[in-house]
């Protein structure tokens, strides 16, 4: 090696392993695969397999970005039903008094 020259770094990839965990506690079945896949890009680089790095990566995110539009989704449905159904009980209970 000549002095002054030094090797090119590795290059970084975004492993997305923090959104994937997020992704868990939101949908917990779509995020799996996102972790799995995080879980791949560091030994990847690792070898110098970039482009199976990237590929990881890629398919954490995409797993991880599913999981959470599905969950978010899923909390919103689930607090506009409570929501609802809470409002029609108490527009629909009978506040009048009945004489036997």
């Amino acid at each position: 090696m000549q002095p002054g020259y030094h090797s090119p770094q590795p290059q970084q990839i975004n492993n997305n392993m923090t959104m994937s965990i997020v992704a868990v506690f939101l949908f917990w079945p779509l995020a799996i695969p996102a972790i799995i896949n995080a879980s791949k890009v560091n030994p990847a680089l690792q070898r110098g397999d970039y482009a199976g790095a990237q590929a990881a990566a890629a398919e954490s995110r995409k797993w991880s970005k599913w999981a959470l539009i599905v969950g978010i989704a899923w909390y919103v449905i689930t607090l506009v039903c409570c929501l609802l159904g809470g409002l029609a009980g108490i527009m629909g209970s009978d506040t009048s008094t009945s004489s036997y």
